[in-house]
């Protein structure tokens, strides 16, 4: 079970390396939203979408507070250098953070819900193994994902919906 202490607390110090890990974070939302905005302008509303799709303008601050909440929950990881599971579960964050950016260049960029579901399902198992490591390290890192799973997990769900209506 993961492990906080009073020495955990985040101070000045802190800072760069919290506003590193959180622009690592964005970037991942940022980048594949600049290469796939004209598929997102033109294709996207060409699709049935299924109930409770929310409008457009909902995903864009909604994405900037997650990516911020789970840089936030990275960097509470990398700050605990000495952990054994710390290595693993930094890589872990990596590889759901690439299958998000995978799905934005998967349904969008190649305008394909069947391969948007491919990844998202595989993006939602990323994610749960990581919560399960940063857990282990981080009880805190691990409740600043949870908004973001519940979000992926809604998104997997509208995923389906436009494979299965379009």
């Amino acid at each position: 079970m993961g492990t906080t202490s009073v020495g955990d607390d985040l101070g000045r110090g802190d800072v760069p390396g919290l506003l590193a890990a959180i622009v690592v974070a964005e970037l991942a939302g940022i980048v594949p939203a600049a290469f796939t905005a004209s598929d997102v302008a033109s294709w996207y509303p060409t699709l049935a979408a299924p109930p409770l799709t929310p409008p457009s303008w909902v995903f864009g601050p909604v994405w900037t507070v997650l990516f911020a909440a789970i840089g936030a929950a990275a960097y509470l990881v990398y700050r605990r250098r000495d952990h054994p599971v710390r290595n693993r579960a930094l890589a872990l964050f990596g590889v759901q953070l690439a299958l998000n950016v995978a799905w934005s260049f998967a349904f969008f960029g190649a305008r394909s819900p069947a391969a948007g579901l491919a990844v998202i399902l595989a993006l939602d198992a990323a994610i749960l193994a990581t919560m399960a490591l940063f857990d282990r390290v981080d009880r805190r890192a691990t409740a600043l994902m949870l908004p973001y799973l519940a979000w992926v997990l809604f998104a997997t769900y509208l995923t389906a919906g436009f494979w299965t209506l379009n």
